[in-house]
């Protein structure tokens, strides 16, 4: 249903665009529209860096100041200050400009590319700090060869910061994980997200089942480094003893000369990724909330089957088979660039340039920043560019372009923040361990998809405990928990790296599209979990009670489950089925379009996943039915052998054939068509 508010709004946005290009009028963050030099404004001041800007120049201009600094590099450390272009330079001389760099650097063998996208075009203009920002914007904006000047805004992290680290001594070493479990990392047994198994010392309303369905989908696949997960967050902490073998590697700048740029992309020493606020080797935030970047980037991929710590969704088996975090650092302690569109924009196309396939971004403008893909379209910033020509990009043989997946905010707001709402971006919204929705995920409109984010109240006000909050590595080769919507999005993340890990392993290849209405459709319904009230504290420390009604229908289209999506991936045919229930399942639903005649002579179900089930007598057929009853929560495979066509008495008989479907038993079902 948000996928369909998201294909609406886009068509209504072209709509607009096209009623209004006559007029040349942009529509600014208030979705007022505006001609002029105000209508080449990107954004507001609020929220934004003094002593910046960020233009967009038109192609002669962007031509001639770009030959300028290439010939000038080799002859002066001192930095460009005008542009060659007297018109042009008579506004940057009025604000007293003291550096005129690229926003991008467009170098080595993707230069073309970006060339052709037109990121060439992007410069950031810096001057005093004394100088007002919004009288400099529109200097800029009045010169006919800038065609968009961007104001330098701050992006937030989705985390609720309620982090607390697991340190030794805290009762971590006694944690038991499920049998079905296949890894032996020590700590598995609180990844209740991972693999719930009702395990009520984590919370006493905990409800088995409200996972990624993880135990299954290592079955099949547990990754691949040939996938590449950006985290476009803190720094990760790229030598975590549970994250080091995962990390992406630079090989030329790990074995080159340091303090050179050894493989020409413009960066240097940039072995694990980069941190681009600092404009230098990656570097570890302060505090336990400077840990959100390495959190986020285990439960993407930690490396799995150690012996250590704990579990990714993409993990890999322990034999160096996980897929790979590229860490591009964006936020930075108090650095006044930390988290600002410049470095965030340039943080993307690096992701693009240098091999990944996904951005995980846990990040969003502070809530109402806008209202509508048309307004943030229209204003047509940096980052969308960053982020359009990441999608554009494809550095793996299972999907023909970039995946960008982020939080939808945690504001309670009913509607999801952007950049996470537009429309052809991944919008997370988060769960709690009992299926409810988190007490501070925002929803609605442009929400897409749910997943685990953790609820920390509820082991709190029961336990005076963490457990229900998110486990995943921090920094200083620790871990810790954490929640919020930006803990819910690497689980989606790494589920989609999974897929695509899955796909390279069968040969598979989609387009962006393809691949993404496999994720967004490879989920479990939670809308019967959305009556009642939940309790919780508000900021201010008050406790309040959470009306779960409002979030029916507005979560997107379910939960994540990765085995859902790695069936989905190998094209078999995922039937659900209610946990401790009698089912009669007609197989003839699941087979063309539901009016297929065909005998069922014989169900197959192995015993390892007769055990995951919960299935103690075999299936029986009766009527043209498959009966069973699965008393566990979990999935498997059954084999069904069909006869087509009918036989008689003197032999004839049907063409025998066989086709698997994979169970998922859980709790029971819901009524918002999120078992797809």
């Amino acid at each position: 249903m948000m996928r369909s508010l998201k294909i609406l709004t886009a068509l209504l946005s072209s709509a607009a665009i096209l009623c209004s290009c006559s007029e040349k009028m942009q529509i600014n963050e208030s979705g007022a529209s505006a001609s002029g030099p105000s209508a080449k404004l990107i954004y507001t001041s609020e929220n934004a860096v003094t002593g910046s800007l960020i233009v967009r120049l038109d192609i002669d201009a962007a031509t001639s100041l770009n030959h300028g600094i290439a010939t000038r590099s080799g002859n002066s450390e001192a930095p460009l200050t005008r542009s060659g272009i007297e018109d042009l330079d008579s506004v940057l001389e009025n604000i007293d400009v003291v550096s005129i760099t690229p926003l991008f650097r467009i170098e080595g063998k993707n230069a073309e590319r970006a060339q052709k996208a037109g990121l060439d075009r992007w410069f950031v203009i810096r001057f005093s700090k004394d100088v007002n920002l919004d009288e400099a914007a529109m200097e800029l904006a009045s010169a006919d060869e800038v065609s968009g000047v961007q104001f330098n805004k701050k992006m937030q992290k989705t985390g609720i910061y309620k982090a607390v680290r697991a340190s030794a001594g805290s009762g971590m070493e006694n944690f038991t994980k499920s049998s079905s479990a296949p890894f032996n990392d020590p700590m598995l047994g609180k990844q209740w997200h991972y693999i719930n198994t009702g395990d009520r010392s984590i919370y006493s309303g905990i409800k088995a089942g409200a996972d990624i369905n993880c135990a299954a989908a290592w079955k099949l696949c547990t990754g691949d480094p040939r996938i590449i997960v950006a985290v476009v967050d803190n720094g990760v902490q790229w030598d975590h003893p549970d994250l080091a073998a995962n990390m992406w590697k630079n090989e030329a700048e790990l074995n080159g000369t340091q303090g050179k740029d050894d493989d020409g992309n413009g960066y240097i020493d940039d072995i694990y990724g980069y941190n681009f606020v600092t404009d230098g080797p990656l570097a570890l935030s302060s505090g336990d909330e400077g840990s959100h970047g390495t959190h986020v980037a285990g439960t993407v991929a930690a490396v799995n089957n150690n012996g250590t710590g704990v579990c990714g969704v993409a993990g890999g088996s322990g034999n160096n088979d996980g897929v790979r975090i590229m860490s591009c650092q964006i936020f930075y302690n108090d650095d006044q660039r930390s988290g600002t569109s410049e470095v965030i924009a340039e943080a993307i196309i690096y992701a693009a340039d240098n091999g990944a396939s996904i951005i995980q971004c846990s990040f969003s403008y502070a809530g109402g920043a806008y209202t509508s893909d048309a307004v943030y379209s229209w204003n047509a910033s940096a980052e969308k560019a960053a982020i359009d020509y990441f999608m554009s990009v494809s550095n793996n043989d299972a999907v023909d372009g970039g995946l960008a997946i982020f939080a939808a905010g945690n504001e309670l707001r009913p509607v999801s923040a952007y950049p996470a709402a537009y429309k052809d971006y991944i919008s997370v919204t988060a769960i709690s361990c009992d299926f409810t929705p988190a007490y501070y995920t925002n929803h609605g409109p442009g929400s897409n998809i749910a997943a685990p984010g953790g609820d920390a109240y509820q082991s709190y006000l029961e336990s005076d405990n963490s457990y229900s909050q998110i486990l995943s590595t921090f920094n200083g080769g620790e871990y810790g928990y954490m929640q919020g919507t930006s803990m819910a999005c690497p689980h989606v993340s790494g589920a989609a790296a999974l897929g695509l890990s899955y796909a390279l392993k069968l040969g598979k290849k989609y387009t962006r599209d393809q691949f993404t209405a496999l994720l967004l459709t490879s989920v479990y319904g939670i809308d019967g979990y959305c009556t009642g009230e939940k309790p919780y504290y508000t900021d201010y420390g008050y406790p309040a009670t959470l009306d779960l009604s409002q979030f029916k229908g507005t979560m997107g289209t379910g939960c994540i489950d990765a085995y859902q999506l790695l069936m989905n991936v190998r094209g078999t045919t995922c039937i659900p089925v209610e946990t401790g229930k009698q089912e009669q399942i007609d197989i003839a639903q699941y087979i063309g379009d539901g009016n297929a005649t065909f005998t069922i002579s014989a169900v197959d179900i192995s015993e390892e996943d007769k055990s995951a089930l919960g299935i103690s007598a075999d299936p029986v057929i009766y009527s043209g039915k498959i009966l069973l009853k699965c008393s566990k929560t979990g999935s498997g495979i059954i084999k069904v052998t069909l006869k087509a066509g009918t036989g008689n008495s003197s032999g004839m008989n049907g063409l025998p054939t066989a086709k698997e479907f994979a169970l998922i038993s859980r709790p029971f079902q819901t009524d918002n068509g999120g078992w797809l």
